[in-house]
This record gives C-alpha cells, sequence and structure tokens, in this order.
C-alpha cells in the first residue's frame, strides 16, 4: 500500500515524498487506520519493523487537522534509552518538514544546562515528548508540569522497558495523564508481562501481530567484522579487486557519506553522493544520472535513499550496520530484484556487533563472515552477544545526551 491511499493530511503526505517515503511497511499499513480510528492499540513488532512511522505519522496527522493548545503537551511517547529517544525525535523532525509541530527528547545523563532545557520546554508545552521514564519522573516531581491534555500516550518498546525494571515508573507516570487519551502499545514479544501492562494502561485495544520480513534467496550476503579505522581501507580493497558498475553504498550518516565520496573520487569511480544538505532537485538529478548509468556507485544516507528503485543493482554495501533490523533487509532488497541474483556486503565495527546480531534474529540466519585482506591487519572477534550486554548497561548507567527543540518547521 501507498501513504497517498491512507487519510493523511496533505502536507504530511508532501513530507513523506521528500523523503522518498512511498510505501507502507506491513505494520504500518495495519496500523495506521486503527490509529487514525481512535482506537487504543496493542502491536507485536520487531524492532526494526517501521513502528516509529507507525504511531508518529497518525498522531502529527491528528495535530495536523484539530484545533490543539499550543502551550500544552499533547502527545507522549516513552520509550526505554536515550539513544531511542533521539531517533524519534530525529525521525518526527523530518515527517513534519511542512508542518507547525513541535518536539522534545527528554532523558537523562546530561549536564545542568540539558535538564534546564528540558524543563523549560517541558513547562512551556510542546506538542510531542519522548521521553525515558527516570527523567520524565523526575520533572514530574518538581511539579508544575502539565500533562492534562496528552491526548497519544504511547508506550515504545515496552518489553525493553520492563526489562530494565521501568513498570512502575509508567504506571505512576499513567496516573498524572487524563482518563481520556488514545493508548498505543508497541513490544517485540507478546509475554504475559506485556499483556499485564496492557490491561492496565488501554482500553479495549485492537491488537496486531506481525510476523517479520526476510532477504530475497537470491542474496549472496556476507559480512566483514572489522575495527572502523579499517572500514576506508575495506571498500578501496574491494573496489580495486572489481569492475563494479552499479553499487550501493549506506552510511548511518551524512558526514561519512562525505568521506566515502571523496574515497571514491580519488580512485577516478564515477559516483555520486545522496544526502540531507542535497537540494530536491540535486537529489532527483543524481538519481537520473545513476539509473542511466552515468553514475557507478550511489553513497546514500537512508533517509533519503528508502525510495531507490532500480532493478539491476549489482551490489550493496553496508559501510555501516544500520541501527534497525528491518533496514538492513530494506537496504540489501536493493539487489535481486525481478527474481534476479545480488550481493549484499556489510562492514561490521565492534561496537556494531550487537545490531548486527540482532539483524541476523531477525532474518533468522547467520550471514557468512569473509576474512580480512591481510594487508589490513587483524579483525576484531565477532561476540554480538557480549556488545548487546555491554550496550545495554551503558544505556542504563550513564543515559544519553541532546538538546530540545526549538519551535516551528523543522527541516530533515
Amino acid at each position: 500500500m501507498e501513504f497517498s491511499q491512507l487519510q493523511l493530511e496533505d502536507a504530511l503526505l508532501d513530507g513523506l515524498q521528500a523523503m522518498n517515503f512511498r510505501e507502507t511497511t506491513p505494520v504500518q499499513e495495519q496500523t495506521i487506520p486503527i490509529i487514525l480510528q481512535k482506537k487504543d492499540l496493542i502491536a507485536c513488532a520487531q524492532t526494526g519493523t517501521g513502528k516509529t512511522a507507525a504511531y508518529l505519522l497518525p498522531i502529527l496527522n491528528v495535530l495536523c487537522q484539530n484545533k490543539h493548545r499550543e502551550d500544552k503537551i499533547n502527545a507522549l511517547i516513552m520509550v526505554p534509552t536515550r539513544e531511542l529517544a533521539l531517533q524519534i525525535d530525529q525521525q518526527l523532525d523530518a515527517f513534519a518538514y511542512f508542518l507547525p509541530v513541535t518536539s522534545v527528547a527528554v532523558y537523562g545523563g546530561g549536564d545542568g544546562a540539558i535538564f534546564s532545557q528540558q524543563e523549560k520546554a517541558l513547562r512551556s508545552g510542546v506538542d510531542v515528548v519522548i521521553a525515558t521514564p527516570g527523567r520524565l519522573i523526575a520533572m514530574l516531581n518538581m511539579g508544575k508540569i502539565d500533562m492534562s491534555f496528552v491526548q497519544f500516550f504511547v508506550l515504545d518498546e515496552a518489553d525493553r522497558m520492563l526489562e530494565m525494571g521501568f513498570v512502575d515508573d509508567i504506571m505512576r507516570i499513567a496516573s498524572y495523564l487524563p482518563q481520556q487519551k488514545q493508548t498505543l502499545l508497541f513490544s517485540a514479544t507478546m509475554a504475559p508481562k506485556i499483556r499485564e501492562l496492557a490491561r492496565k494502561t488501554l482500553v479495549n485495544p485492537v491488537e496486531v501481530q506481525l510476523a517479520t520480513s526476510k532477504p530475497a534467496d537470491k542474496i549472496d550476503q556476507s559480512a566483514y567484522v572489522c575495527y572502523e579505522t579499517q572500514k576506508l581501507a575495506l571498500i578501496q580493497d574491494i573496489f580495486a579487486s572489481q569492475s563494479l558498475t552499479r553499487v550501493i553504498v549506506f552510511s548511518s550518516s551524512k558526514q561519512k557519506v562525505k568521506e566515502i565520496y571523496h574515497t571514491f573520487k580519488r580512485m577516478k569511480l564515477k559516483v555520486a553522493a545522496m544526502h540531507s544538505d542535497l537540494e530536491q532537485a540535486q537529489r532527483e538529478e543524481v538519481m537520473r544520472n545513476f539509473k542511466n548509468g552515468h553514475i557507478h556507485v550511489l553513497v546514500a544516507t537512508d533517509i533519503v535513499a528508502r525510495g531507490i528503485d532500480i532493478e539491476d543493482i549489482q551490489m550493496v554495501i553496508n559501510y555501516d550496520v544500520p541501527h534497525d533490523a528491518e533496514d538492513y533487509v530494506h537496504r540489501i532488497g536493493r539487489t535481486a530484484r525481478a527474481g534476479g541474483e545480488g550481493i549484499a556486503i556489510t562492514f561490521i565495527a565492534e561496537k556494531e556487533q550487537g545490531k548486527f546480531g540482532r539483524i541476523e534474529k531477525l532474518i533468522q540466519n547467520e550471514v557468512k563472515k569473509v576474512p580480512l585482506p591481510e594487508a589490513l591487519g587483524e579483525s576484531p572477534v565477532y561476540n554480538p552477544q557480549q556488545r548487546n550486554r555491554n550496550n545495554r548497561s551503558k544505556f542504563t548507567r550513564k543515559g544519553f545526551k541532546g538538546k530540545p527543540k526549538n519551535k516551528g518547521v523543522k527541516k530533515p
């Protein structure tokens, strides 16, 4: 289904089109109509299946349609970690490109100035608050934060919040909210504790459970376990050893996209970069040149690359492991289209091993690990379970940093 088939406002659809978001994922197709009907929802969907957009888009749609108090909090999204809070806030910025919607990420671990900025935003009112339980409880304990106008209460990655011991905080936060609100719960599992939380927080919810997607069988998947400092040399080695003319290289940030682009330029390759600093006309020109073969290698970030639909891509390289497991499936799905064959290569740095372990769990397949070329030296040991434990401990102990957004139209 295309987003244009949903009952979304034109300004919101314009933002999606600018980001090259055209087709819904299964979780979006099934849940957005339910949320637009103002029903409570409990959805079982893996991290990375597009669930963030599944609840952000209808929330933004309602805020776009209805008159609401601009000096009050209208939507509250609870998440387990600062990392996720910042990610959702950034995604909201992109979706709300043409909308006068405000947002703030509220999380622990920052200095006094960050705390003051977050507190000021909550007191003065902001359309959407994305918060971790601990920091929001601290804010509520100080008083003078009005939660009585909240229309939407979202519990994202509810299973992780329960694992981290936030259930009492969630229930306490819920006690500050009005009875008349729409509650949306998203979880990767439907364990008994999740159902108990749903029973306490939701009213006659609609339940949606989705199977996870997998890459096409004809994609030859492989990965290099490496240090971050080895990645540029590794990608140079791959392109120096073979002739490649239809390749997409994905990276997690526009800064890295620019670095890879300049590396390829020095190698005299026909390359172009796609990132959010480009104007729409520039993006369209890059895509035209790539489709007609004037460009052999496209280096891109996810935010502007979702709409790429070219049939004959030889290879996809994940220079960085995508944050969401479903993004991995989406990225490598650019190759082996229409029943053809393709190659997908991923570079896995030490800090990315936990994320890649979650990808292998999602696709129910262990991706083969290729030894590094001898000239690059030794590689790290692949141990995604240990990396997951280390990351979880870091999130719990330290929290994260960031700052609230200013009011007005925002640019992705």
